[in-house]
C-alpha cells in the first residue's frame, strides 16, 4: 500500500495554484476539465513521480468549509510537508511575502514552521535532524 494522492482543500483553486507552484515550488502534474470542475494536482519537482497533492475546491463540499475554519482557528496544521533545510525555507519564503505563525522551532529531532496558505489553511514545514536528543 503507498499513498499517491492527498488532499488539500482550498477556497480558491486558481489562487491555489498559484501560491502552491509559483511560491512553494510545486509542478502542476494534472490539470484535468471534470464537469463544471477541474481535478488539479502538484507534485514536488524532486519527486515528480511520488505522491501528488490534490487541490480540492472546498465550494463544492459545504462540510469541508467548517472543518476547515476549525482548523484553521485553533492553528492546526491540515498537513505537513518535509524539507531539506527549514531556515533557508523560511527565510525564501518570508522574503515572498508568506506569513508564517512564528520562526521555525525546535522540537525533538524536528524543526518545525507553520505557514498560511493563503487559501484558508496552515501548512506544517518540518526538517528531520539526523542526531537524536537524549530524549529520544
Amino acid at each position: 500500500m503507498r499513498i499517491r494522492l492527498e488532499s488539500v482543500y482550498v477556497s480558491d483553486l486558481d489562487k491555489a495554484l498559484a501560491f502552491y507552484t509559483d511560491v512553494l515550488g510545486f509542478e502542476k502534474r494534472r490539470d484535468v476539465p471534470v464537469g463544471d470542475a477541474r481535478f488539479v494536482t502538484v507534485v514536488s519537482p524532486e519527486e515528480r513521480g511520488g505522491a501528488e497533492l490534490i487541490l480540492e475546491p472546498c465550494g463544492e463540499h459545504p462540510a469541508t468549509k467548517t472543518f476547515k475554519r476549525a482548523l484553521y482557528e485553533e492553528g492546526i496544521p491540515l498537513t505537513a510537508f518535509l524539507v531539506d533545510d527549514l531556515a533557508r525555507e523560511y527565510a525564501r519564503l518570508t522574503a515572498l511575502g508568506v506569513r508564517f505563525r512564528g520562526p521555525p522551532k525546535r522540537h525533538g529531532s524536528e524543526s518545525m514552521a507553520t505557514l498560511d496558505d493563503t487559501c484558508g489553511n496552515f501548512i506544517m514545514l518540518y526538517q528531520e535532524h539526523a542526531e537524536r536528543t537524549a530524549q529520544e
